[in-house]
């Protein structure tokens, strides 16, 4: 039988988070076939095609891996995209390297399954392909090596490339080792100011004086050692791009001159009256929160709005675990082929510590980590022992504890609310979650864990 645009079949266990999928697709459009095992649902793809699988990673006959693998021995395979508990995300990784198209965490959000589906969709209708393990992302990788596949990456993608061919000022904000430089790169690599310059300034390693030197130059004798004039970052940048790095760390003084060189882009060397322009395209960044440094009067309030035009947020890596597999291959590969080190991969386990790992440190702290693993990897896989102690010692069942315990004094008020809230709404679950901020699909699980069960009419 071929398949009908938009044909879908749902592996799930759970009848509750089975039937609302299956509800959902169905009321959107899709064909919609559903199955509770991977015998059944091996049983379904020999009788009759579809164009993507939505299948749980733990099911009670075995897990989403069989049912993957048979996809993938079809002749024109299904997309797959996994379903997995937040604590098992490390067995997801396994399939996302054996060509699943994505996989998405539970509770499901409706724009993100939404989105997930298009793009699997997408892949079908460009035609027949080889599906293989995530090198780079979802989409190309952008210039300057940002790499994601996870949604607010897709957004911040979105907006590199909508305002990079633009003059306007654009403040990244995020926390240290997010890979702010590889967006401010990115959207100078996507401009048409890439035959130009790019130029990096870290405010904070500088001092007042030798930070005023570095962006604006001097001239000579404006100060002990000048003894020649020196063209200072702005100009080194004109017909560029400059990047000012930890801009929250900059003099109430400095801030007044970035004010004008922002604002009509000249201004005058240290010690100098001759008053210079340049044509510069302004990045600046900051792990701290501006607007609040601004209430503080720690930060001028005319200079905030004048870089805030555009601001892009660089989300945490601990935020967004399912790109660390696709972080990990591309470094892996990098530093490989940097080193001359035969590392053709990654074991399961060591990739599994590597998920759920926190990463105070970001994707600087990954990038240390796979480089590290490389140069001490014995043989052709990064196993468990050539990762750093840190991830090793790391014992997850200490916070999972604790979160059981706040769960738990949680649990009454909890179920109080929901049950309070479904009768204020006469038991209607799709406006319930919407009073409560949450999805159906939360909603569910929500009352199937705490017992709440709709009364009989």
């Amino acid at each position: 039988m071929i398949a009908q645009p938009g044909s879908l079949l749902v592996v799930e266990d759970d009848d509750d988070v089975r039937e609302f999928l299956a509800g959902d697709l169905r009321a959107r459009g899709f064909r919609t076939e559903t199955s509770c095992s991977c015998g059944d649902a091996i049983g379904q793809l020999r009788e009759q095609s579809f164009d993507v699988v939505l299948c749980d990673v733990q099911l009670p006959d075995g897990d989403g891996l069989s049912v993957l693998r048979y996809c993938r021995e079809r002749p024109n395979p299904p997309g797959v995209i996994l379903l997995t508990g937040y604590g098992s995300i490390g067995r997801a990784v396994e399939a996302m390297r054996a060509g699943a198209d994505d996989y998405l965490t539970k509770p499901i959000i409706d724009d993100e399954l939404v989105e997930s589906l298009s793009r699997s969709m997408e892949r079908r209708i460009d035609g027949p392909h080889e599906r293989r393990r995530p090198e780079v992302a979802n989409r190309p990788l952008l210039g300057g090596g940002l790499i994601g596949g996870d949604p607010r990456m897709e957004q911040l993608f979105e907006l590199v490339e909508t305002v990079a061919d633009t003059r306007t000022t654009v403040l990244i904000q995020g926390e240290s080792g997010t890979g702010k430089t590889m967006t401010a790169r990115a959207i100078h690599d996507q401009s048409g100011r890439r035959g130009g310059r790019f130029v990096e300034v870290s405010c904070g390693a500088l001092s007042e004086t030798l930070l005023e030197s570095e962006l604006f130059g001097h001239v000579a004798g404006a100060f002990t050692g000048a003894v020649s004039e020196r063209p200072g970052r702005f100009r080194q940048a004109d017909g560029g791009t400059l990047f000012l790095d930890e801009i929250d760390t900059a003099s109430p003084a400095l801030q007044v001159r970035l004010l004008r060189a922002i604002q009509d882009r000249e201004f005058e060397p240290v010690g100098g009256g001759r008053t210079q322009r340049v044509d510069v395209r302004l990045i600046v960044a900051t792990n701290e929160d501006l607007e609040s440094l601004v209430r503080e009067g720690k930060f001028r309030e005319d200079l905030y709005y004048r870089i805030n035009v555009i601001t892009l947020t660089q989300p945490p890596l601990r935020e967004r675990t399912a790109d660390i597999p696709l972080l990990v291959e591309s470094y892996r590969e990098r530093f490989s082929e940097e080193l001359g080190r035969p590392v053709r991969d990654v074991d399961t386990a060591a990739m599994e510590l590597l998920c759920d790992y926190h990463w105070p440190g970001n994707v600087r702290e990954l990038v240390n980590v796979i480089e590290r693993a490389v140069v001490l990897c014995r043989g052709e896989l990064i196993r468990v022992d050539d990762l750093p102690e840190t991830l090793r010692r790391e014992d997850p069942s200490a916070e999972l504890l604790a979160s059981n315990r706040l769960k738990s004094a949680l649990a009454d008020p909890e179920r109080r609310v929901i049950v309070d809230s479904l009768e204020a709404h006469g038991w209607n679950r799709q406006q319930t979650a919407r009073s409560l901020g949450i999805n159906r699909t939360t909603l569910y699980k929500k009352m199937k864990r705490h017992g709440i069960i709709a009364p009989a009419h």
